[in-house]
């Protein structure tokens, strides 16, 4: 048997679940549900793929006790409260077993200050710069061509994909995982206009990251201008997404891709904010707020919920009304004008 695959019994002992039959069936793939073989196994999390349980392939199936025997009738089964979080936790674990340990050591390419501190573990790759007074924390991994520079911080375990840009101060924390082409601490974009055009704003502040932070390719977070730049642990950031200077993100906030962020705003904890969103600087998100995508937010928000629209944005039940009948505004028009001749 080819030692890629694992046992059902073994994958239950790591992750728990209750399994249906099948614990010396072996598993060599997580595919979804119309893509699942006899090697694979599926999840179903959502009612409407639930007819899909019928006619997959895949050798065991992650169900809610709601599905539990209908999954069992077709093969093995795992049976969890919340099936889409045990299929996260599952995607870490084989990932966990898939994935290139960390070499620890310094590429010779790479170019390390002797000033700077690197904990034990640290894997530096190609091309790597780390300037004078950085810190990398224990098993830390530094990706080809990082710069990491002069008085940053990494934290243990965190890992920085090739191409990640960490300006000089700038700290974040452990277990982090930071993608490509990910710029942090870039100078924040603030002039004082003259009558010789603009006069630049030094940028004096850094950025500060927390705990386990994920951040998407080619995202940027600006330094602050003064006081830092704050994102909070837990928080998980998109692709191409702008953080402007001394903006403040709580724990746990989410945002997709193509939003951005304008300067000195502050957004809440356990926030989302869908992708393409825009939030214009100096205003306050309470913590439990949802922003849809595309919306434009131009004044704070000072009650959670869900909030939608561009023209302008406000309480999503209301502007889903005003969508339907902005859709019928021609023909309300012609019923007016038709009245008014009468």
């Amino acid at each position: 048997m080819s030692p890629t695959t694992v046992a059902l019994a073994e994958l239950i002992a790591a992750l728990g679940g209750d399994l249906l039959g099948g614990s010396d069936i072996r598993i060599a793939r997580i595919a979804p549900l119309d893509e699942a073989d006899g090697v694979s196994i599926s999840f179903l999390a959502n009612p409407r793929y639930q007819a899909q349980l019928g006619t997959t392939r895949a050798a065991c199936v992650i169900v809610a006790p709601a599905l539990a025997e209908a999954a069992s009738a077709r093969g093995a089964a795992i049976v969890t409260p919340d099936p889409y979080l045990y299929f996260a936790r599952l995607t870490q674990w084989w990932a966990a077993r898939a994935r290139p340990a960390a070499v620890a050591g310094v590429h010779p390419s790479a170019v390390v200050s002797p000033d700077a501190t690197l904990g034990p573990g640290v894997e530096v790759g190609p091309l790597a710069v780390i300037e004078a007074g950085a810190v990398i924390g224990e098993g830390a991994r530094i990706g080809a061509h990082c710069i990491v520079e002069r008085g940053a911080a990494v934290g243990a375990w965190t890992r920085l994909a090739p191409r990640v840009v960490l300006g000089h101060g700038c700290r974040i924390g452990a277990r982090g995982i930071v993608h490509s082409g990910v710029v942090i601490g870039a100078d924040g974009f603030g002039f004082a206009p003259s009558k010789d055009g603009y006069v630049k704003i030094e940028q004096l502040g850094a950025v500060t990251i927390g705990d386990d932070v994920e951040i998407g390719a080619n995202t940027c977070i600006d330094r602050g201008a003064l006081g830092d730049t704050v994102i909070q642990d837990g928080v998980k950031l998109d692709n191409l997404i702008q953080i402007a200077h001394n903006v403040q993100i709580g724990r746990h906030t989410a945002m997709a891709g193509c939003a951005a962020v304008a300067g000195s705003t502050r957004i809440g904890a356990n926030c989302t904010i869908g992708g393409a969103a825009n939030i214009i600087g100096h205003l306050t998100l309470v913590d439990g707020v949802h922003i849809s995508a595309a919306t434009t937010v131009t004044r704070s928000i000072h009650e959670p919920g869900v909030y939608s629209g561009p023209y302008p944005f406000e309480e999503n039940s209301s502007w889903q009304k005003n969508a339907a009948t902005l859709r019928q505004l021609h023909t309300l028009r012609e019923r007016v004008r038709a009245l008014e001749k009468k």
